[in-house]
C-alpha cells in the first residue's frame, strides 16, 4: 500500500471537508449590518435583533420569531431547519411537515441588510410566505405604513423593496386590507414587524375589494411567484431614521423622486399647501392670479376630463385639448407654479371609449357564467348556468354584464332554476344589440356607486401609461390618486396598487407631486403627501376635524408631511373661519388644500383678505415663525387667532378668549310681563367691536327674531328663524351669517347697524325671542375678545418662501 498517496489523501478530505464545514454552519448564524446585529438558529428562527451601540437586545423572546412563515393550502407552517452556505450568502430554510424548501440570500451592508428569496420549491405548494412576523419590544412610536418602531432612542425597521412584497402579515387571498398600515403593529409585548409576498403565479379565487365581490376568479401573473421577494432590516439611532431610509432608497433602487434634484421628502415643497380648483383656457390667468395672491404652490384642477380611463379632456374648459392644457401649464410655470389634474385612478366612465360603443375586452369582471340558451337582440331576459355573480346586490351597483360585445343590463336574477337575468336592457351604454349563442360567456362587470366601470390588471397598466402620457405631452406635474382602492377591481389587491402608481412614477420623464388617498407601504418612497379630509358637509369647525387633527399622530409615526386635507372656501366663508383652520395648520406644521371655485372667489366680499391671510399663515408656518410654546396653543380648536402683518417676515399674533356660555331658556310669563334674559358680561379685554356666536341647543323646535340690546342703548335684531342645532355668527362687522346643524353655510344678512365698540368692565346683556312652536330649544350665547398679542418673525428675512 502506498502509504504517501493514502497520507495525500486523507489531508485532501480533511481539507475538503474543513472548507465545506467552514461554509455550513447548522447551530447558527450572525448578521451585522451596521449598527444591526441579527441571529438565525438551527430553526430558521431569529435568536437575537440587536443594536450593538446600545448593545440592546430589541427581539422579544417569549414566543417563536420566524425569518419567514409558509402559507400552504390556507394554513402557516414555521421553518423546522435552517442551513447557511457561508460562500453563496446562502440560508435555506426547510418546512419539514409540508415538504417545501427556501433559499434566501443575505447581504450585509454599512446601513442595513438585505434578504431576498432565490428559490421556492416547490412552488405549487406556496401560497405566500410572511416575513417574520418579528416580535420586539419596543412600544413607544410604531410606525405602522413605513414599518419602523422607535423607543426614542434607538429605530428598529424594515422596508419592503419591491412590489410583489408588501406590508402587512397576508391578511386574506387578495392581499389589501382598509387599515392604514400594517407593516409595523402593536402588540401586548412591545410591537411586530412584518411583510409578506404572495404566489401569484397561480390560478386563484379571492374575496375582492377586501371581501365585497365574493370569489372572484383571478389568473396567474405568470412569473410573479414568491422568489424575488425582498427586504432590508435596518437598525440606527432614532435621530438618524429618515436619513437612514433615504439611504435605503438609494442603495435598493427604491422610487426616489426629488424636486430640482433635491429628494421631494428633503425639498421646499414638502408639507405645502396648494389651490383645488377649475380652470381652463379662458380663466387659467385669473386662477394664477388667485392662487399666487394665496402664496401657494400649486393649482390644481378638481375635474378636466370628460371622461376617465382614455381621460378625454373637456371640450368647454379646453377647446384646443392637450395643447390649451399645455398653454396653461406653461403659464402656470411661468408663475412659478405647478399646475395638476385630478383623476379618480383607473375608474372608467360609461362614456369612455373602453366602455361605448365596443367595450374593452380586458374590463374586469367579479365572475362569469355561461348562457343556456340562445339570445336574439331584443330579448329581455337571458337564462344563465349559474347566478353566483349576478344574484348579490351588494357592490352591485350598474347591475351589468358582458356578453362579447354588447353590455346589457338587468334588474335582478329569479331565486331558482332556471336562473333567468330579467327585464334587461339590451345594448346598454351604447354598445350594439346582437344574437349570442348558448355557450357563450356572460360576466358580471365589476362596477362602483359612482357609476363606473375598472379594467383588469393589463388595463389598468394601459390606463396608468394614458395618465403619463398625458403629463409627459403637456407637463401636468401635479397628480392625486383618488380613487387608488380602485385598483383592487384587478383582484391583486394591494400589490395592483402599488403597481399602479410605480407604472406613473417610472413613466413620467420630469419632476411631479403626487397624492394619494390610502397609505400603502411601498407607495411611501413613491408619494409626496396624504391629504384626508373633506369639507362637504360642513364649514371649517365640523367638517371631520377631529379625523384630521387624529391624522397628524400617523404623519408623525410614519415620517410623512402633516396635512390637514381638503377645505372649502365659498362665497360666504369669512376671514374668522380661515383663521380658525390656518390656526391649526400652524400648529401641526400641516399643508392643506384649499378648494377655491372661480364663482366663489368672485362673489365672496372678502376674497382678497382670505388670500392675504392665507399667505402670510403660510409664510409664517413654512419659516418656522411659531415657537413650540405658540404651536400648541394654535392646535387647541377651542382657540382662535388672527395674525396681523406688520411688515415682510413680522407680524402680531392676536388670541382671542372667550367667555363662558350664556343661556336663554323659554319660560311662563304673566300677561304683559317683560319675556327677556338679562345677563351680566364681564368683558376682561382691550376695547374692541363686539363679537360673539349665538348656538340653538335642543333636539327639536325653532326660536325666531332675536334681539340683543346692549348696556340698555344699542339694540341688535336678527330677524331669521334658527332650527334647533343651527347658529349664527357676528364677527364684529354689520355682516351676520348663519349656519346649519353641520356647520354649513346658510347665508347672511346685515344689521341694520354695525355692532358696537366693548370697552373692558361689566355691560347688561338684555335677550328676547320668540318660540313659534311647542318644542322650544335653549338659546346660548358665547362671546369672544382679543386679550393677548405677541410679536413673531422669522429670523432669517431673506428666506421667506412664498411659494
Amino acid at each position: 500500500m502506498d502509504f504517501t498517496k493514502l497520507n495525500n489523501f486523507k489531508l485532501t478530505l480533511i481539507l475538503f471537508l474543513t472548507i465545506c464545514l467552514s461554509n455550513i454552519a447548522f447551530a447558527q448564524v450572525s448578521f451585522i449590518s451596521g449598527e444591526l446585529k441579527m441571529v438565525l438558529n438551527k430553526s430558521g428562527a431569529i435568536s437575537e435583533l440587536s443594536n450593538s451601540p446600545r448593545g440592546k437586545d430589541f427581539l422579544y423572546t417569549d414566543t417563536v420569531s420566524p425569518l419567514i412563515t409558509l402559507v400552504s393550502k390556507n394554513i402557516r407552517y414555521k421553518p423546522s431547519s435552517m442551513i447557511y452556505d457561508k460562500s453563496q450568502k446562502k440560508i435555506t430554510l426547510g418546512f419539514k411537515e409540508v415538504g417545501v424548501s427556501i433559499d434566501i440570500i443575505a447581504v450585509e451592508k454599512s446601513t442595513h441588510l438585505t434578504l431576498e428569496i432565490a428559490k421556492a420549491t416547490p412552488a405549487n405548494k406556496v401560497d405566500a410566505i410572511i416575513w417574520g412576523p418579528i416580535p420586539t419590544t419596543i412600544s413607544k412610536t410604531i410606525g405602522e405604513i413605513i414599518g419602523v418602531v422607535r423607543d426614542g432612542e434607538t429605530s428598529l425597521g424594515i422596508q419592503v423593496l419591491n412590489i410583489k412584497t408588501l406590508g402587512g402579515d397576508y391578511p386574506n387571498k387578495e392581499g389589501s386590507t382598509w387599515a392604514r398600515g400594517i407593516t409595523a403593529v402593536p402588540t401586548k409585548w412591545g410591537s411586530k414587524l412584518q411583510a409578506y409576498s404572495i404566489n401569484r403565479d397561480l390560478n386563484r379565487s379571492v374575496d375582492a375589494w377586501v371581501g365585497l365581490y365574493k370569489n372572484m376568479t383571478v389568473s396567474a401573473l405568470k412569473g410573479e411567484s414568491v422568489v424575488g421577494s425582498k427586504i432590508a432590516i435596518f437598525s440606527c439611532q432614532e435621530t438618524q431614521t429618515f436619513d437612514r431610509l433615504e439611504q435605503i432608497e438609494l442603495a435598493e433602487n427604491l422610487p426616489h423622486p426629488t424636486i430640482d434634484g433635491v429628494w421631494f421628502k428633503k425639498s421646499k415643497l414638502y408639507g405645502k399647501s396648494y389651490m383645488i380648483s377649475s380652470y381652463g383656457e379662458k380663466d387659467i390667468d385669473e386662477m394664477i392670479g388667485y392662487t399666487k395672491r394665496a402664496g401657494l404652490v400649486s393649482l390644481y384642477h378638481e375635474g378636466p376630463f370628460k371622461s376617465w380611463g382614455n381621460f378625454i379632456l373637456n371640450p368647454e374648459q379646453f377647446p384646443n385639448g392637450k395643447n390649451g392644457l399645455k398653454e396653461c401649464v406653461d403659464k402656470a410655470h411661468t408663475a412659478g407654479l405647478y399646475l395638476g389634474m385630478h383623476t379618480l385612478t383607473n375608474f372608467i366612465n360609461t362614456n369612455d371609449p373602453y366602455v361605448s360603443p365596443i367595450p374593452d375586452k380586458r374590463l374586469s369582471v367579479t365572475g362569469t357564467s355561461s348562457l343556456v340558451k340562445k339570445i336574439d337582440s331584443d330579448q329581455l331576459t337571458i337564462e344563465v348556468a349559474s347566478p353566483e355573480y349576478f344574484k348579490d346586490d351588494a357592490g352591485n351597483n350598474l347591475h351589468t354584464v358582458k356578453i362579447g360585445n354588447e353590455l346589457i343590463r338587468y334588474k335582478t336574477v329569479s331565486k331558482t332554476a332556471p336562473y333567468i337575468l330579467l327585464d334587461c336592457q339590451r345594448g346598454a351604454f351604447g354598445t350594439a344589440k346582437s344574437e349570442h349563442l348558448a355557450g357563450e360567456q356572460i360576466g358580471k362587470l365589476f362596477d362602483h356607486p359612482y357609476n363606473v366601470f375598472f379594467p383588469n390588471l393589463e388595463m389598468q397598466r394601459e390606463i396608468a401609461k394614458n395618465i403619463a402620457d398625458l403629463m409627459n405631452e403637456t407637463g401636468v406635474d401635479h397628480l392625486d390618486l383618488d380613487g387608488h382602492e380602485g385598483a383592487l377591481a384587478s383582484g391583486q389587491g394591494d400589490y395592483a396598487l402599488e403597481l399602479f402608481a410605480k407604472d406613473i412614477y417610472d413613466q413620467v420623464k420630469h419632476d411631479f407631486i403626487i397624492g394619494t388617498s390610502l397609505s400603502k407601504t411601498f407607495y411611501w418612497h413613491i408619494g409626496s403627501y396624504y391629504n384626508w379630509g373633506e369639507p362637504w358637509y360642513g364649514g371649517f369647525k365640523e367638517s371631520m376635524q377631529q379625523y384630521r387633527i387624529d391624522n397628524q399622530g400617523l404623519f408623525d409615526r410614519n415620517y410623512m408631511p402633516h396635512m390637514l386635507g381638503w377645505y372649502l372656501l365659498a362665497e360666504n366663508t369669512t376671514l374668522p373661519e380661515m383663521e380658525w383652520m390656518l390656526a391649526r395648520a400652524a400648529g401641526y406644521n400641516a399643508g392643506f388644500a384649499m378648494v377655491a371655485r372661480p364663482n366663489a372667489l368672485r362673489k365672496n366680499s372678502q376674497t382678497n383678505q382670505l388670500l392675504d391671510a392665507i399667505r402670510e399663515w403660510e409664510i409664517a408656518r413654512n419659516n418656522n415663525a411659531f415657537n413650540k410654546s405658540q404651536q400648541e396653543l394654535l392646535k387647541n380648536p377651542k382657540n382662535e387667532f388672527h395674525l396681523e402683518k406688520i411688515e415682510d417676515g413680522k407680524w402680531i399674533l392676536h388670541q382671542y378668549a372667550m367667555s363662558d356660555v350664556f343661556t336663554r331658556e323659554k319660560f311662563e310669563r304673566q300677561p304683559g310681563e317683560p319675556t327677556h334674559t338679562t345677563w351680566n358680561l364681564n368683558y376682561e379685554w382691550k376695547e374692541q367691536a363686539l363679537q360673539f356666536r349665538i348656538q340653538i341647543n335642543g333636539d327639536k323646535g325653532s326660536v325666531k327674531n332675536i334681539k340683543m340690546q346692549i348696556d340698555n342703548y344699542k339694540e341688535l335684531l336678527f330677524p331669521i328663524e334658527l332650527s334647533a342645532g343651527e347658529s349664527l355668527v357676528c364677527d364684529g362687522t354689520e355682516t351676520i351669517r348663519f349656519y346649519d346643524k353641520n356647520g354649513k353655510p346658510k347665508g347672511s344678512f346685515k344689521l341694520a347697524s354695525i355692532p358696537p365698540n366693548m370697552t373692558k368692565g361689566s355691560h347688561n346683556i338684555i335677550i328676547d325671542s320668540e318660540y313659534p312652536q311647542e318644542d322650544s330649544p335653549k338659546i346660548e350665547v358665547q362671546f369672544k375678545g382679543i386679550n393677548k398679542s405677541e410679536n413673531i418673525q422669522i429670523l432669517k428675512i431673506n428666506s421667506i418662501i412664498s411659494n
